[in-house]
């Protein structure tokens, strides 16, 4: 490969990741908190076990990643293919560990959280799971919050 190549493999794992929270995103809103609310609606729920219906998105999500890394460097030569499997396995990677070990602690590792986006994040991820239903929801994204999900200080007067 050029130095050329190489770079533009790097633009596009950094696109597909970016790319994959839209994707996220839309899968959350319309498809989780839709006809697939059935697998979805054991992560509004708390329960004591440790897999959860929820966890077969992880799966799914697995399947394209894996069969496109599969395909562009088993089957065909596709050095494209292959960063657009890289980006997807990367977001999953950033997912797992902030939706699962940072934000609902599956796995327990302590963070001190100084980071504003951070804070951001979980505080949207939490309002997002006050609900127990599939409707009124907010904040399905995982990786981008907008800036009204930052936590307020409550000031006494």
């Amino acid at each position: 490969m050029t130095a050329l190549e190489v770079i533009l493999c790097g633009v596009i794992v950094i696109g597909t990741f970016l790319f994959m929270e839209f994707v996220a995103w839309f899968t959350h809103k319309y498809i989780m908190h839709g006809f697939l609310w059935v697998w979805h609606e054991s992560h509004h729920k708390k329960h004591d076990h440790a897999l959860e219906k929820n966890d077969l998105f992880a799966v799914v999500f697995s399947i394209p990643s894996a069969g496109l890394i599969y395909y562009s460097t088993s089957v065909v030569q596709a050095p494209y293919l292959t960063a657009v499997g890289i980006g997807i396995l990367c977001y999953g990677i950033f997912y797992f560990v902030f939706h699962d070990v940072i934000v609902h602690q599956r796995i327990k590792f302590k963070v001190k959280n100084k980071s504003k986006y951070l804070k951001r994040m979980i505080n949207a991820h939490y309002i997002h799971h006050k609900k127990h239903k599939k409707e009124d929801c907010e904040a399905f994204g995982f990786l981008y919050a907008p800036k009204k999900f930052e936590e307020r200080k409550v000031i006494d007067s």
